[in-house]
C-alpha cells in the first residue's frame, strides 16, 4: 500500500538527507524505521505523508502518486508527529467537532467513533479540558484520536511513543496493534529498541540517509551475526556510519 521508490532529498547541494532509500508496505503488516537522530527518519516520514517532495525518487500511496493525487491521499492516510501542536486554547471536543467537518463526517458517525476512542483513550473526563490543561500523554492520546477519526486505511506515525509513561505507550501500541489486525498499513519510525523489536513485522535500520538492513528483527540479528538485536543495530552502525 506504501510504496518508497529510489528517494532522495537534498537541503542544499552539499547535504543529502535521504541517499536513494526504497522499501514497500503491505496492508496488515507495521513497518518500522529505526534509526539514530539525524538519520533522515523525520524527512523520509513527512515526504511519505506528502508534506515535502523529495529531491528525486517517487512514493505511492495505496497506487496513488504523492505527486499528484494529494487531496485523494490525505483522505487515506492518517499522519502524527511529535512536531505537531494542537490548539492550546481549544479542547479535544473543539477539535474533533472541527475536523470531523473537515472530513465530512456525519454527525452519527462522529459521535459514535468519538465515543469509542476516547472512551478506550480515556479522554472522555478531560474532552472539555483546554489542550494547554492536558498532560504530555492526554495530549498525544487526544492527538491519536483526531488524527485516526476518519479511520484512514494508512497510518504514518513519527515517534508515537516518544515522551510517554508505561501505561501510556502501552495503550497507544495495543492500539496500533488493532489497527493492524484490521487491515491497516502502519509505517513509524523510532529509535527505541523494543518498541522496533516488540511491535514491528519488518524494520528498515536507516543510517545516514541509507538503508543498512531490512527484515524482521530476528533475521537482522543474524545477518550481522549479534547475539541481540540492540548489538545488531550497533554492528550495522559501526559499519556504516561515516564520520
Amino acid at each position: 500500500m506504501i510504496v518508497v521508490n529510489d528517494v532522495h532529498k537534498s537541503y542544499s547541494k552539499d547535504t543529502e538527507i535521504l541517499k536513494g532509500v526504497s522499501f514497500r508496505v503491505r496492508g496488515g503488516e507495521i513497518y518500522g524505521l529505526l534509526g539514530p537522530n539525524g538519520a533522515g527518519k523525520t524527512t523520509l516520514m513527512q515526504i511519505i505523508s506528502t508534506l515535502m517532495q523529495p529531491s528525486s525518487g517517487e512514493v505511492t500511496i495505496d497506487g496513488l502518486s504523492a505527486n499528484k493525487d494529494l487531496l485523494e491521499i490525505h483522505r487515506r492516510i492518517g499522519y502524527l508527529t511529535t512536531e505537531v501542536r494542537l490548539d492550546p486554547s481549544s479542547t479535544p471536543n473543539r477539535l474533533w467537532e472541527f475536523f470531523s467537518k473537515l472530513y465530512s463526517i456525519p454527525k452519527n458517525q462522529s459521535d459514535k467513533r468519538r465515543e469509542n476512542i476516547f472512551g478506550r483513550f480515556g479522554i472522555t473526563p478531560f474532552a472539555d479540558r483546554k489542550i494547554s490543561e492536558l498532560s504530555t500523554g492526554m495530549k498525544q492520546k487526544a492527538s491519536i484520536a483526531i488524527s485516526l477519526m476518519h479511520e484512514p486505511p494508512i497510518v504514518i506515525f513519527d515517534e508515537p511513543t516518544n515522551g510517554l509513561d508505561i501505561l501510556t505507550s502501552k495503550q497507544v501500541t495495543d492500539y496500533l496493534k488493532e489497527l493492524k489486525e484490521n487491515g491497516c498499513a502502519i509505517i513509524l519510525s523510532t529509535h527505541i529498541f523494543s518498541v522496533a523489536e516488540d511491535l514491528c513485522d519488518r524494520i528498515a535500520i536507516l543510517i545516514d540517509g541509507q538503508i543498512a538492513a531490512e527484515g524482521t528483527a530476528e533475521e537482522i540479528t543474524n545477518l550481522t551475526g549479534a547475539s541481540s538485536f540492540e548489538e545488531a543495530f550497533f554492528n550495522l552502525y559501526v559499519k556504516n556510519h561515516v564520520e
